[in-house]
């Protein structure tokens, strides 16, 4: 019952959309499991040595020059021993089964979406498909996504917490990270690093579609919207934030490689006079 009050007042950590949340949730709720094996019984001992050695408790037996005690010594010692030694266990095997750049188990092959962090956006590159999106990151349903992410300008951090494990963006770096939407729905997708003055606002969604419906949607974004070009790019490193998510209906090849490898300008970044880049309706 607290589980599911608690998880009302979060976006997503307590309820998981996909593998990788899922087993990131698991972690969370054994290691509680194991934490509390040392915090209930010293909350219990506290409450009982108070009420034993109450004032009015003329069987108590009082030791004041009390020093050392061998098995006191062991139980105080060995308990949060112990549980050191789970956490540990826990961490050191989930960090290599949750590894972000580890692909998923899935029959069907992965969508490869290149993700590049700007100031305030965020552009999604679907290499294989010849178009992009911003703001909105459009995937099929039950079927995992390789991801690619960088930042054409400062550090940044891309996460969807309904989906699981967060990456860092870093100029002239490519980071992998794979997830997995379990079923249709739309999920928040956030910066989670302070970025600007257009931080608060550099948000998108994870649009998770059936197949057919992202067929669709590829097919629809073919055919609409301006095609992504390196003068289409340098508008984009100026530093706003969209009032709404828009899209491409093609992208120049090489386009992400010539990013990362910095081939084309970096973004601005801090330059200590800050527009006013709030879209209208979010001032």
């Amino acid at each position: 019952m607290l589980l599911s009050q608690l998880a009302g007042c979060g976006r997503a950590q307590l309820q998981p959309a996909g593998p990788i949340s899922a087993a990131e949730r698991e972690i969370l709720l054994d290691a509680v499991v194991i934490m509390l094996a040392i915090v209930v019984p010293t909350i219990v001992a506290t409450i009982g040595v108070a009420w034993w050695y109450r004032g009015s408790n003329q069987r108590a037996r009082r030791q004041p020059h009390f020093v050392y005690s061998g098995r006191i010594e062991i139980i105080t010692w060995s308990i949060p021993a112990l549980v050191i030694i789970f956490l540990g266990g826990i961490a050191w095997i989930s960090s290599h089964d949750l590894d972000p750049a580890q692909p998923l188990p899935s029959k069907a092959a992965p969508v490869d979406v290149q993700v590049v962090s700007l100031d305030w956006k965020w552009l999604f590159i679907y290499p294989k498909l010849g178009i992009a999106s911003v703001n909105r990151l459009v995937v099929p349903a039950g079927v995992p996504l390789h991801l690619k992410v960088t930042s054409a300008s400062v550090w940044n951090v891309f996460w969807v917490p309904e989906l699981g494990s967060m990456l860092y963006c870093m100029n002239g770096m490519a980071g992998t990270l794979y997830l997995e939407a379990d079923h249709p729905g739309i999920y928040h997708g956030e910066s989670a690093m302070i970025s600007g003055d257009g931080f608060a606002d550099m948000h998108f969604d994870t649009d998770a579609l059936s197949q057919d419906q992202f067929d669709t949607w590829v097919a629809s974004t073919r055919s609409a919207g301006p095609a992504l070009d390196d003068p289409a790019y340098r508008e984009l490193l100026q530093q706003s934030v969209p009032p709404h998510p828009y899209t491409y209906r093609s992208v120049r090849p090489g386009l992400f490689s010539d990013i990362v490898m910095q081939r084309l300008p970096p973004g601005y970044g801090p330059t200590g006079e800050v527009p006013n880049v709030h879209p209208v309706g979010l001032q």
